[in-house]
């Protein structure tokens, strides 16, 4: 089997590449965090502009023909610069559940402006209570004479402070739903502050919320496959920008080790040091491999295999994340821990993803009883 990427994907890389390389370097990341928004509307619309905003769809999308293949060869070069812009909770997830859910006439008019850069959309599904369980949502919507109205909370919602639309799941009579509810409608509060890793986040309180029927995408009641559908594509893409994460403070701490001395000689010729590098390295590269397993997994016609396997990648990645940036940070000393050096937010990233969309112990559930019935 070859996993090679083909001409027009490496080209996709290589071009993500070097715009990071060019235009987001450390000191640039933290001017953009500390910016009124928390990154760079003029990024996003050179994003656009350079179609990646689109490269993950289709084009009866309104994409441009990729796939998840695509997304994690960006998400990958995005983790190398710990990106703040809002790329997964966007391009991703929301688009995501626009594909799974919307009917022709949504799919336009969200998708044509949010691949162009012109909106920005975000899922707000998260509630404090859910802990990973997508089933479990509180936020409650009721039918009336006109329309609906929404009721409830929604915590740590991705890209919600930048939003221009929000997705918002509730539960109605048939099930779970999804409403297009526009950032300023009346009853919406949206309260945005900063995750550990530096990107925006906000939380929603929604008060008799007033959407009419044509704001419902999806079926009433019928959404909860096509979140989850779309949470999972945001799973394995932030597993993507793990990878890139982990090879970034890999390749760092060896340059580190090859400069900084102890002893009269560099620290690159401790033979501990050396054990402990060649462990991150096969961390990273096992980590690499658990994502094509998980990437091949999004395609699986059945949503349990799919859901498995999208949490076995979410297990081994974010696990091996969190130990090779922590290990970076070791071999650092010091220096790896201080808000002005780089390789301490690879592992606040690291950490923070191992925490979203459910914990470890979920995922290795999901995974477990999913294997315990297909070997039944």
């Amino acid at each position: 089997m070859d996993f090679s990427p083909t001409q027009e994907q490496a080209a996709l890389k290589e071009s993500a590449r070097r715009l990071c390389e060019r235009d987001y370097g450390f000191e640039q990341r933290r001017h953009r965090i500390r910016g009124a928004e928390g990154f760079s509307r003029d990024l996003w619309k050179t994003f656009a502009d350079l179609g990646w905003l689109g490269a993950g769809l289709s084009e009866d999308d309104f994409g441009y023909g990729g796939g998840p293949v695509e997304t994690a060869l960006l998400q990958e070069e995005f983790g190398r610069v710990l990106l703040v812009e809002p790329y997964l909770s966007c391009a991703i997830i929301a688009a995501r559940a626009v594909v799974a859910l919307g009917d022709p006439a949504q799919k336009e008019a969200l998708l044509a402006p949010l691949v162009a850069g012109e909106k920005l959309i975000a899922l707000a599904h998260n509630e404090a209570a859910m802990r990973g369980d997508d089933a479990a949502v509180r936020t409650e919507a009721r039918l009336t004479a006109d329309g609906w109205r929404l009721e409830g909370r929604k915590a740590f919602v991705l890209g919600g402070s930048s939003a221009d639309i929000l997705l918002v799941s509730a539960r109605t009579p048939g099930g779970v739903s999804l409403f297009e509810v526009p950032a300023d409608a009346a009853g919406l509060e949206v309260v945005a502050y900063h995750a550990v890793d530096g990107r925006r986040v906000a939380d929603l309180m929604l008060t008799d919320v007033a959407v009419d029927d044509a704001a419902r995408i999806g079926p009433e009641g019928g959404a909860l496959p096509g979140i989850e559908l779309a949470v999972d594509h945001g799973v394995i893409a932030l597993m993507a920008e793990c990878v890139g994460a982990m090879d970034a403070a890999l390749w760092l701490t060896r340059d580190y080790l090859t400069t900084r001395k102890q002893f009269g000689v560099t620290l690159n010729t401790f033979q501990a040091l050396q054990h402990r590098m060649a462990d991150m390295l096969v961390e990273t590269e096992l980590a690499r491999s658990m994502l094509l397993r998980g990437i091949a997994a999004l395609s699986d016609p059945d949503p349990r295999a799919r859901r498995a396997g999208v949490s076995a990648a979410k297990v081994q990645i974010a696990e091996a994340a969190v130990k090779v940036t922590g290990e970076a940070i070791q071999m650092h000393g010091g220096i790896g821990v201080t808000e002005e050096y780089v390789v301490g937010h690879f592992y606040k990233r690291a950490v923070l993803a191992r925490g979203l969309f459910g914990s470890i112990d979920l995922h290795l559930e999901r995974f477990a009883a999913w294997s315990r019935k297909a070997v039944a």
